[in-house]
């Protein structure tokens, strides 16, 4: 092996490994094996843990929207014409359901880097996805 490949597997060697505090609530509570544990992941990003660990734990649906209808809510409130600020959807890839949220040590991935947000060893991963009544 020539020292180019011995460094690559080297580098490949040394990949990050992270653990967070995993907590599911709503709908999660029970769909999860416990409603908070650890979790460890080869990465650094909230996208890299989700890839991780949506292959590990099937939840996907209660929390990433497949199209661009299953991340808005359909309430009873009309759309004004003009919103009071900038809202842009998440970017393609980054989307979360409707009413699901993903919290990283109380705020949500949205107000932070989306799926790009760090990780650090020790973050508190919220997955909440709330019970729904209807009347």
């Amino acid at each position: 092996m020539s020292a180019v490949d011995t460094e690559t597997v080297e580098r490949e060697d040394e990949r990050a490994i992270t653990t967070v505090e995993v907590k599911g609530t709503g709908r999660l509570y029970d769909a999860l094996p416990e409603h908070r544990f650890e979790y460890s992941f080869e990465g650094t990003t909230l996208r890299e843990f989700l890839e991780a660990f949506l292959d590990e734990h099937d939840v996907a649906e209660f929390l990433i929207a497949e199209t661009p209808e299953e991340e808005v809510a359909h309430g009873w409130a009309p759309a004004p014409d003009e919103l009071p600020d900038d809202f842009t959807a998440n970017p393609e890839g980054d989307r979360t359901r409707a009413y699901a949220r993903i919290a990283i040590n109380g705020r949500f991935n949205e107000h932070l880097g989306g799926f790009d947000t760090e990780l650090e060893d020790g973050d508190r991963v919220a997955l909440m996805y709330p019970f729904m009544y209807c009347c």
